[in-house]
């Protein structure tokens, strides 16, 4: 995690295995979670957390991406698009 903090993790790494294949399955687990909760009566504040529990690692991942080096204006845009389309849906 320290590199990644640090804009020294491989660039496609960060990209493509944490960010859009590890990040959006734990962002898909969570919000079938939080489904599940809703959809047998459970609290809606606890199915709000469970959906909303991975927000700072999504943050964290789109602020270590921008601190890559290499990272270029588009990868910077659709991470961000990244981060809106896993926290609304």
């Amino acid at each position: 995690m320290g590199a990644r903090w640090r804009g020294q993790a491989p660039l496609n790494t960060l990209f493509w295995r944490d960010m859009l294949i590890v990040g959006t399955f734990i962002n898909l687990l969570a919000s079938f979670i939080a489904l599940m909760i809703a959809a047998q009566g459970g609290d809606p504040i606890v199915a709000a957390l469970v959906h909303f529990g991975c927000l700072p690692y999504n943050a964290f991942l789109v602020f270590a991406l921008w601190q890559t080096p290499r990272c270029g204006t588009a990868m910077k845009w659709f991470s961000l698009a990244w981060l809106v389309a896993v926290t609304v849906l």
